[in-house]
């Protein structure tokens, strides 16, 4: 076998989506030299369709920092949404709220704008890049072993190692012993991407006794929707008719409401659970993003809390080497759980008060609707869940 080549940087990091690009984009304005591997290649995460609902600190981060505006000038700005129960529909106006919106602009753009940004600058980015192997952990000089798309063996050095590889993160599971906090949900969602004018101007949340659904958007001719369903479920059992059917079951009400109907180019079926490793370090080790901790996505929560990493990690690692202390790399794991507990809770309260499980007791099923009659009822309650959804302060 050949001998792996030495690869030297200051911070090594796993993982080329969201979170690996922007952590990389800014320790390399702060002049401190880094390296990303990515096990896929750059077309595949363009064209892997995921939503994307941006928190004001999330789009704030790609703008100022020298990221592409693009998500300004392609994003689409939202100043509420529609929670629709019992057939009626209660809008939740943000901007009046909490004097906040979100910018729906998708996670694979988000990529995009980083990888330019990336390579713009000239940072070292390789994707299609295995990671086979990482060591030496509680040293000053943690490792990580990676194989190229040639076979080419390489061994990187580093001074910090940072795991931003997804929710099947190989460095999360590379480390035992830390505590896990799981809890798988009996559902999952039917995604569609259809050629189709918006249904609505903001999106829409509907809880109904067939289950819930998500009218949600991507451009002015391309929507994304989904409706609750089994995890088990095939796409290709259901015909363009029978989806549209069912969609339209879930936000029918007195008022008529129709959903704009058009060819439906893409199907998928969304398992999700919620999941956060305590803690997200070990050694010199730190997890940033869904390595660390993912979230169902009906709080709209999943880039935001991997950026609201990122910023905190990045603020720690500045400071180590601006400074020669790791007080706030030692603090990383504590201050960034803050957010993700809390975004954990209203993440689950969403899914929990919004979806109908099948094995829901007719009082469960009218709790809920009380819950949501409670919300929607008082300004509090709506003010509630606008700061919650559109984003607490960055730390």
């Amino acid at each position: 076998m050949a001998q792996a080549q030495i690869i030297k940087t200051k911070v090594g990091i796993v993982g080329g989506g969201p979170a690996g690009l922007m952590l990389s984009h800014l320790l390399a304005k702060q002049g401190i030299d880094n390296l990303v591997v990515e096990s896929r290649d750059h077309e595949t995460i363009r064209n892997t369709h995921r939503a994307g609902i941006l928190e004001a600190g999330s789009v704030k981060m790609l703008t100022d920092t020298g990221v592409d505006g693009r998500v300004l000038t392609e994003g689409d700005e939202h100043e509420g949404i529609d929670l629709r129960f019992n057939g009626e529909s209660h809008p939740l106006d943000f901007k009046d709220l909490v004097d906040a919106t979100v910018t729906l602009y998708a996670q694979n753009e988000v990529f995009v704008d980083l990888a330019a940004a990336r390579k713009r600058d000239g940072g070292d980015v390789r994707y299609e890049a295995e990671v086979t192997e990482v060591l030496d952990l509680e040293t000053t000089t943690p490792k990580f072993r990676f194989s190229d798309k040639d076979g080419a063996a390489f061994e990187v050095h580093c001074d910090i190692l940072v795991g931003a590889d997804g929710s099947r993160s190989f460095c999360r599971r590379a480390v035992t012993g830390e505590q896990d906090y799981k809890i798988e949900y009996p559902f999952a969602w039917f995604g569609i991407l259809t050629e189709a004018p918006k249904s609505a101007p903001e999106l829409i949340y509907a809880n109904s006794p067939h289950g819930f659904a998500l009218i949600s958007q991507r451009s002015e001719t391309v929507q994304r929707m989904y409706f609750q369903c089994d995890p088990a479920e095939n796409v290709n059992d259901w015909s363009d008719d029978r989806i549209w059917a069912e969609l339209q079951k879930r936000v029918d009400g007195p008022d008529g409401f129709q959903l704009k109907q058009g060819p439906i180019f893409d199907k998928t079926v969304l398992a999700f659970r919620s999941f956060v490793r305590e803690p997200l370090s070990h050694g010199r080790m730190f997890l940033a993003g869904d390595a660390g901790h993912t979230v169902p996505p009906t709080g709209a929560k999943g880039l935001n809390l991997a950026f609201a990493d990122v910023k905190v990690l990045f603020e720690a690692i500045d400071s180590f080497y601006a400074t020669g202390s790791d007080a706030l790399l030692e603090g990383y794991s504590d201050l960034a759980l803050q957010r993700v507990w809390k975004a954990q809770n209203f993440s689950y309260w969403m899914t929990s008060m919004l979806h109908t499980r099948e094995d829901a007791s007719p009082f469960e099923t009218k709790r809920a609707l009380g819950e949501l009659a409670t919300v929607t009822g008082s300004r509090f309650g709506q003010q509630y869940l606008a700061e919650s959804y559109t984003g607490w302060p960055h730390k």
